[in-house]
């Protein structure tokens, strides 16, 4: 098997100095520079501006860790993603996401082994990934469910993370 090379050079960490900053707040939040960041730094603006979105994303709102890595998962799949889905394996794990339903999320129909929560936000991540418009019926029941700071919160996790796969796919991020 080939794999078709990054479409764009990989800034080894500490060899541009107008990058020492967002390097440094890189590190402090994730522990390392990705491959992901090592493309996104060939853009200092853009590294900056997505680390500090992901991290909100991630780090700061109140979507449960379980349901973000299940979103997270569902997205990479739907996208094609596998450096995605692959990196986020272990954070769903970490989470306490069964190895049954990290696998099921990569089955085309999700069959029955999730939690009502867990189907509602994985029906909201397959109508934002697959049709990017949002049924009211199913923005109804996640309304019905989240106060106004968890819709935004869920949306935008979904949201963030077609952007996280999109890039990945497009520049052929993969390991």
């Amino acid at each position: 098997m080939t794999t078709t090379p990054v479409r764009v050079p990989l800034v080894q960490p500490g060899t541009r100095p107008e990058l020492a900053e967002i390097e440094s707040r890189i590190m402090a939040q994730r522990g390392r520079v990705s491959l992901l960041y090592q493309v996104l730094l060939n853009s200092g603006p853009i590294a900056s501006g997505w680390e500090r979105m992901l991290t909100a994303v991630r780090n700061q709102t109140g979507v449960p860790a379980d349901l973000r890595e299940l979103m997270i998962l569902r997205v990479a799949v739907l996208n094609g993603a596998s450096f995605e889905y692959d990196a986020h394996v272990p954070h769903a794990q970490k989470a306490g996401v069964s190895a049954e339903k990290i696998d099921a999320v990569r089955q085309e129909v999700l069959p029955g082994v999730f939690a009502p929560l867990e189907r509602l936000v994985l029906e909201l991540t397959d109508a934002m990934t697959r049709q990017v418009v949002v049924p009211e019926e199913l923005m109804g029941r996640i309304q019905q469910h989240f106060d106004p700071k968890g819709v935004v919160e869920v949306v935008a996790t979904v949201a963030a993370y077609n952007m996280v796969s999109r890039l990945l796919v497009a520049l052929n991020v993969a390991h």
